[in-house]
């Protein structure tokens, strides 16, 4: 990693001028930002006021010797690298502020070639860590459960569920129809929990066989079975520590219901062709688009397996059950594939963005993602508008559209698609003005003018 030195800045210390002066010449000399203190007092005041990026103390200074500065420095500053310098007779004091955090140390009289080297290793290493850092910061803000978006009160419930089980352990079976977002409320699960620094693994349960979904779970040996040609350990101990996702567990075979049931209970598993079995420690997090108490009457799903699973359940509703959120994942969906695919389209027009909300989405969120990826990917202007959408969706809509008699009054035509545009959108005020092109303050006029107040959906939660 290449850092550029005239960015860095280093805080030299010690309380003797000659080699204060050397330091400053060295780093200088190869584009550092060198600030310079005469004792340790000095320094805690320049740090607190100067961001540095590395510290370089002597050890033996009056008043607050080195290593009662290093203490201090980890205390307010823990991941600051310090470097310590030392005359001869001081290696065990040296060695003393290793154990305390020191990067390092250099013996007096210092050269530019050893000064250099580990300035250099420990600005890459700091840097390294910090890039390091922010990746894992990204990588758990993509996974937060208010980024997975939705402000209907379907979709605030299940916030407020996943926030009350941050901290929790517990196994958790999340049921929704396909495209509803059951992997992403996983892994929030996930990253809300103790174990958000282990491993998330996840598995289809049903696009496996039983033979190879076993192998996949638990592992098997070498030799254990045609095909296999080296032990495996599978995703239970891959994932040991961590959170296991099994998706689609309704479509395992009874067998396997039966070792996945021992699985979770006893905390251990037997590999494929082994005798012994292996302790796991692992959180469960199950999926499944079907009805388990409908497989369970039917037989096809064990109900010790279901109440092992069950402890918490999540359900997620459909799309066309929360269409309050298609405006806002439409133009979430539309920002990220504008960007990933650097096109300069901007908006989803009016029209557009009616047949969106008008569509039922029986492929859920999916469905509607994929709808964006397309159009941003067809359209050539700056806004998404109908002939950039799936041709079905088209015909679906325009099927569902108010009809009128010829010489009905304007009155009852603006009348009824006013309601139509209310009960669409689930009694949203701003979706609804939006699809009509009129303001909010409009839209209240129109409401009462119409009468519409006791008509319309979810009045009490959409209108006040």
């Amino acid at each position: 990693m290449k850092v550029d030195p005239k960015k860095i800045k280093i805080l030299a210390v010690d309380d003797d001028a000659v080699a204060r002066e050397l330091l400053q010449t060295i780093l200088g000399s190869h584009g550092y930002q060198v600030l310079t203190a005469t004792g340790g007092k000095e320094a805690l005041g320049i740090l607190q006021a100067v961001p540095v990026d590395l510290v370089m103390s002597d050890l033996v200074m009056p008043g607050m010797d080195g290593l009662a500065f290093l203490k201090a420095v980890r205390a307010s500053l823990p991941g600051l690298p310090v470097i310590i310098t030392t005359a001869h007779g001081s290696i065990d004091s040296a060695v003393e502020a290793i154990k305390i955090g020191a990067y390092a140390y250099l013996t007096k009289p210092v050269t530019t070639e050893r000064v250099m080297h580990l300035v250099k290793q420990a600005i890459e290493e700091q840097h390294l860590r910090q890039e390091n850092l922010y990746l894992r910061r990204q990588l758990e803000e993509r996974h937060r459960f208010d980024n997975i978006l939705g402000k209907s009160p379907r979709m605030q419930e299940i916030y407020r569920l996943i926030a009350d089980l941050e901290g929790s352990e517990a196994t958790v079976l999340i049921q929704g129809k396909t495209g509803t977002g059951k992997e992403l409320i996983a892994r929030a699960l996930h990253f809300h929990s103790p174990r958000k620094d282990r491993p998330f693994l996840a598995v289809n349960c049903g696009g496996l066989t039983e033979t190879l979904l076993e192998s996949e779970l638990f592992g098997h040996l070498r030799g254990s079975f045609t095909g296999a040609i080296a032990t495996k350990r599978g995703l239970f101990k891959e994932a040991d520590g961590g959170t296991l996702f099994l998706d689609e567990i309704s479509e395992t075979s009874p067998g396997m219901q039966v070792k996945l049931l021992r699985a979770i209970q006893e905390g251990e598993v037997k590999p494929v062709g082994g005798e012994q079995s292996i302790n796991v420690d692992v959180r469960i997090v199950a999926a499944t688009n079907q009805d388990l108490t409908q497989a369970m009457a039917a037989g096809r799903f064990r109900p010790d397996l279901y109440y092992r699973l069950n402890v918490i359940g999540v359900h997620l509703p459909e799309l066309k059950e929360r269409r309050e959120d298609i405006l806002l994942l439409a133009e979430h969906f539309l920002e990220m594939y504008r960007k990933r695919l650097k096109r300069d389209v901007r908006e989803i027009a009016p029209e557009a963005l009616a047949l969106l909300m008008d569509y039922d989405w029986p492929g859920n969120v999916r469905e509607l993602e994929n709808c964006i990826e397309r159009a941003v990917v067809l359209v050539r202007g700056e806004a998404i508008r109908p002939e950039h959408l799936p041709g079905n969706l088209r015909q679906l809509t325009s099927e569902r559209s108010l009809t009128f008699a010829v010489g009905t009054s304007m009155e009852v035509i603006e009348r009824q698609a006013l309601l139509a545009t209310m009960r669409e959108v689930n009694g949203n005020k701003a979706a609804a003005s939006r699809l009509l092109g009129i303001s909010q303050r409009t839209l209240y006029r129109k409401i009462k003018a119409y009468g519409l107040n006791n008509v319309l959906p979810d009045k009490k939660s959409s209108l006040n």
